[in-house]
């Protein structure tokens, strides 16, 4: 018997030990426990999924952009994390980054990745990005803390991408757009990271079709939205940007979804699906309502708390789970080839 509880003692050691060493410090379990209903109040609104544009600085110059270069502030990173801790506090399940374009902030892009992935546990990390700073070498830093990686290409021809504004913003030179995707696409499959694609539907490329492409690209996800003009962003010549020369009917956006029906893995938005029904957080951390023509601010979450500067915008919950705001957003999740493009094994080739 004694020999039998020194055996057990051993083996014990020995899985804690092993334990250890497949989990270091840096991987400990998330701080944050997801929040459930009992820990708020009845009339609290959770913000399951977020989309944090933490910058507006970008080094494109598309020409309908709705989130436009008129500041040029970045909270510190203590007090975007401060923000973020707030939000999964309050029930937070999903975080993605956009901008301008992130990846002019690396470094703190990396830290807000990792701290929401292994500090508060997050279900799922996200980035929206041009592509054009996207590096190996970050994704092999950063990867494990990301799910999912989206971006944005708006048509398979150059001159088009040109057209939109799809190119540098000091030199002119336009971006190999098309080219730069499928090697990002290769990198995600590296890293174990979910590919997707974002596409604007406008005046300049609404006739287009990009199905072999996005079949080749095979992205789990290819959202498809219908350019939109924001007044206070975009809505005129006085702006950075006028969106209102890209602006498409209803029926053209129909028809160029028709045209791509058979791509499992497109998701399309028209103008009314995307007013109001995404929770959108600014460079100061301020809820952003752009739905209903004219852009509303709260005040700064880090000021005043979640719930109050929710309740300071309109966030439609029900166009937000009609369009498909909670899927499998998660990089453990199974991955399937959902537009019947390439297997992950083999080379991607455009």
């Amino acid at each position: 018997m004694v020999y039998l509880a020194v055996l057990s003692v051993l083996v014990a050691t020995l899985l804690l030990g092993i334990y250890a060493y497949r989990h270091p410090a840096h991987s400990r379990p998330p701080s944050i426990i997801p929040a459930s209903p009992s820990l708020h109040k009845e009339d609290d609104i959770i913000p399951v999924s977020v989309n944090y544009f933490f910058t507006r600085k970008c080094n494109a110059e598309c020409k309908f952009c709705f989130h436009t270069e008129k500041s040029s502030d970045t909270l510190e990173l203590e007090d975007a994390q401060k923000g973020l801790r707030l939000l999964a506090e309050a029930g937070m399940k999903k975080i993605n980054f956009a901008g301008g374009e992130p990846f002019l902030y690396h470094k703190y892009l990396g830290n807000l990745c990792r701290y929401c992935k292994e500090d508060l546990g997050l279900e799922s990390v996200s980035i929206v990005s041009n592509g054009t700073k996207v590096t190996r070498k970050w994704l092999e830093e950063y990867g494990s803390a990301v799910d999912i990686l989206a971006i944005s290409c708006d048509s398979t021809n150059s001159k088009t991408n040109e057209d939109i504004g799809r190119k540098d913003r000091g030199s002119g030179k336009a971006f190999d757009n098309v080219q730069n995707l499928f090697q990002i696409k290769e990198w995600c499959q590296q890293y174990g990271i979910r590919f997707k694609l974002n596409t604007v539907v406008c005046s300049l490329n609404w006739q287009e079709s990009m199905a072999e492409m996005v079949e080749k690209l095979d992205p789990f996800r290819w959202k498809v939205f219908q350019v939109l003009v924001v007044v206070g962003e975009n809505e005129n010549t006085e702006r950075e940007r006028d969106a209102t020369k890209f602006v498409i009917t209803d029926a053209q956006f129909e028809d160029f979804c028709s045209r791509h029906r058979h791509l499992k893995c497109m998701i399309p938005e028209p103008n009314k699906a995307m007013k109001s029904s995404y929770l959108l957080i600014d460079e100061y951390m301020r809820f952003l309502d752009k739905g209903d023509g004219d852009e509303k601010v709260s005040d700064p979450i880090i000021k005043v708390g979640v719930q109050k500067a929710i309740k300071q915008v309109r966030w439609d919950q029900e166009e937000f789970h009609n369009r498909g705001g909670v899927y499998d957003w998660n990089s453990a999740a199974e991955k399937t080839n959902s537009c019947g493009g390439v297997s992950g094994d083999k080379k991607l080739e455009w």
